[in-house]
C-alpha cells in the first residue's frame, strides 16, 4: 500500500526541491539589534476587524491588539479575567462582569461599561452580519449596571458563553467605531491589546509597537519586545528563503521536508506541535443532494473507512507530532471521548461490505478537497484498491464550502479548527446539530446534542456528546483522519513557545 503514499508525496517534494538549491550559510538576523520581530505568513487579511474575518492569522492580530472580558490559559484552559475584573453567574442565563479601571483604548479613550454594551449588542444584532452567528447568537441582551459593571444575559443556558467571551468577542471602542464604521476600523484598527497598529500596507505589511501603557495586571503580561512586523509573504519558499538570508525572524506552517533542512541551520529553531486542528472524510449520509449516492449508504461509508491505511498516512504524509483519532472531535475537548467505533485498515472487510451493500465491482465518485493534496491522492489510491473509484475536485476553501452548504457535495476530505475552542460543542455540535454543516441530519444525534448544548450539568453534558459521538462513528458519517500538527521556524534569538490552540502569541515572545 505504500506505493499509494508514494506517489502521493510527489508533489510535496518536488515542492521542497526548490529549498535544496539555497545556500547553508549561516543567517545574520538584525531583529533583536533593533527590537524589531520580523514575522511572515501567507494568508492575506481583508480587514483587521476580527468581527468580519475568520482566518487564522485574524486571531493572531487580534491577540495582539484587542482584548477581550476574559481569557484562557493555554496551558490548564483555565478562564482568568482580562478586561473584567471579576465575574459571577447571578442564574444559569445570567453572568454579571465587574470590569477593570484604569484601563485605556491605544487611542487614549477610556474603557468602560458603555464599550462593552455597544460592542457585544451590535455585533449581536443579526442585521450586523458578523461572519460567525454562532459567537453571537446566544446573547439576548446586554446591561449596564454602572459605569464599570455589565450584566450578559443569553437566550438560553450556553455552556460555551465563557468561552467565546475568552476568545472570539474582543471589546471595540465604543465611539471610535460608530464613527470609522467597520470599514475604517478595519484598516485603522484601535483596542486596548499589548500591542497598537501604527502601519498597515493592506495584504503586504502591518507595523505593530508595543503599548507602553497595556494594563500591568493583565494575564497576557506586558509586551517585551517593542516592535513586531508583519509580512505577507503567499510563497513558502519564498518565506524559506528571507529566513535563510535574515529578513524574518519567525514563521510557521512550513513543510516538514524543508523544516527539517531548516533545523541543521544553527541559528534557527524549529519546533513542531499539534494542534486542535482535525482533517476528517465526510459524506452525504441523509442524501440532501436528492440524487442517489453509494454514500448514502452507512455500509459503503464503513467501508471506506476500512479502506484507508490513517496510520501510515500520518506516519508518511502528515508526520510530525499529529495522531490518528476515531471521534469526531479534538481529543482534549470537554465531552470528547474516544470510546466510539474503530475502523482499522483491513480492506479484505472493506470489499466485503461492499458487497453487501450491493457494489462487488466498486463504484464511482467524485471526492472533494481544498487542502493536502498529497493525501487526497493518498486516500483516491487506497479507495482505488477496494473498487472504488474516486475522481478528485480540487477546489478554493471558499468554493468547496457554498457548495457543502448548498447541498451538492457527496464526498470530501475536510478540516477544521473549532476556533481553537476546548469544547466538544465547537467540533461535534457543528457539524451534527441540523445546521446548513450537518449532512447526517439525524434526529437522536440533533436531540442528544441539544440536551447537552443547552446544559450546565457537566455530567450530563459528558454523557449526551458521548451518545451522540458514539451514534455517528456507528454510522460512519465521518471519517476523522488525523489531528494536524504545525511547523514553526524561528531565529535562536528569541523564545517562543507553541500551543495546542494554534494561537502563536507574539505579545508573550520575548529575546534571548
Amino acid at each position: 500500500m505504500l506505493r499509494f503514499l508514494k506517489a502521493a508525496a510527489v508533489p510535496a517534494i518536488a515542492a521542497a526541491l526548490s529549498f535544496s538549491t539555497l545556500p547553508f550559510a549561516a543567517p545574520a538576523h538584525a531583529g533583536k539589534a533593533d527590537d524589531t520581530l520580523n514575522i511572515a505568513w501567507a494568508g492575506e487579511l481583508p480587514t483587521l476587524d476580527r468581527y468580519f474575518n475568520v482566518l487564522r492569522e485574524g486571531e493572531l492580530v487580534a491577540r495582539l491588539v484587542f482584548d477581550s472580558l476574559l481569557t484562557v490559559d493555554p496551558k490548564t484552559f483555565e478562564y482568568q479575567p482580562l478586561l473584567a475584573s471579576s465575574y459571577r453567574f447571578v442564574d444559569n442565563r445570567t453572568i454579571e462582569f465587574e470590569l477593570r479601571r484604569g484601563v485605556r483604548f491605544h487611542n487614549g479613550q477610556p474603557f468602560d461599561a458603555d464599550d462593552v454594551v455597544y460592542t457585544l449588542t451590535l455585533m449581536a444584532d443579526p442585521a450586523t452580519k458578523v461572519l460567525t452567528r454562532q459567537n453571537v447568537d446566544w446573547i439576548e441582551r446586554v446591561e449596564k449596571l454602572g459605569s464599570h459593571t455589565v450584566r450578559i444575559v443569553m437566550k438560553a443556558p450556553t455552556p460555551l458563553a465563557l468561552e467565546y467571551l475568552a476568545g472570539p468577542l474582543l471589546i471595540y471602542p465604543r465611539a471610535y467605531y460608530a464613527e470609522a464604521g467597520s470599514r475604517g476600523f478595519g484598516q485603522r484598527p484601535v483596542g486596548t491589546g499589548p500591542y497598537k497598529v501604527t502601519e498597515v500596507d493592506p495584504g503586504k505589511r502591518i507595523v505593530f509597537e508595543a503599548n507602553r501603557d497595556y494594563f500591568a495586571d493583565s494575564p497576557k503580561g506586558k509586551p517585551s519586545i517593542g516592535r513586531i512586523v508583519q509580512r505577507t509573504i503567499p510563497d513558502q519558499n519564498t518565506q524559506v528563503a528571507e529566513m535563510l538570508s535574515g529578513g524574518i525572524d519567525w514563521i510557521w506552517n512550513v513543510p516538514t521536508d524543508q523544516a527539517n533542512k531548516l533545523a541543521r541551520m544553527p541559528a534557527l529553531t524549529v519546533q513542531n506541535a499539534q494542534t486542535m486542528r482535525i482533517g476528517y472524510l465526510a459524506f452525504d449520509a441523509s442524501n440532501r443532494t436528492g440524487h442517489a449516492s453509494p454514500v448514502n449508504d452507512p455500509r459503503v461509508r464503513r467501508a471506506i473507512a476500512h479502506a484507508i491505511d490513517r496510520k501510515a498516512i500520518v506516519k508518511q504524509l502528515v508526520r510530525g507530532s499529529s495522531q490518528v483519532i476515531d471521534a469526531a472531535c479534538f481529543p482534549t475537548q470537554f465531552g470528547c471521548t474516544s470510546d466510539v467505533a474503530v475502523y482499522d485498515y483491513d480492506p479484505a472487510k472493506a470489499k466485503a461490505l461492499l458487497a453487501e451493500a450491493g457494489h462487488p465491482n466498486g463504484f464511482e465518485v467524485e471526492f472533494h478537497a481544498y487542502r493536502d493534496r498529497p493525501v487526497a491522492e493518498a486516500v483516491i489510491g487506497y479507495l482505488d484498491a477496494v473498487g472504488i473509484r474516486a475522481k478528485l475536485v480540487y477546489l478554493q476553501y471558499e468554493a468547496l464550502r457554498e457548495k457543502t452548504y448548498s447541498g451538492t457535495v457527496d464526498f470530501s476530505f475536510m478540516s477544521w479548527g473549532s476556533y481553537s475552542i476546548n469544547d466538544a460543542a465547537a467540533s461535534v455540535s457543528q457539524f451534527f446539530k441540523g445546521t446548513k454543516d450537518d449532512y447526517l441530519r439525524d434526529p437522536q444525534v440533533v436531540q442528544w446534542l441539544e440536551t447537552a448544548d443547552g446544559s450546565v450539568d457537566p455530567a450530563v453534558r459528558k454523557e449526551n456528546y458521548a451518545k451522540a459521538l458514539r451514534r455517528i462513528a456507528d454510522l460512519a458519517a465521518w471519517v476523522p483522519m488525523f489531528t494536524y500538527n504545525v511547523n514553526y521556524v524561528h531565529t535562536k534569538d528569541i523564545a517562543f513557545t507553541p500551543t495546542a490552540d494554534e494561537i502563536p502569541r507574539f505579545y508573550q515572545v520575548t529575546w534571548k
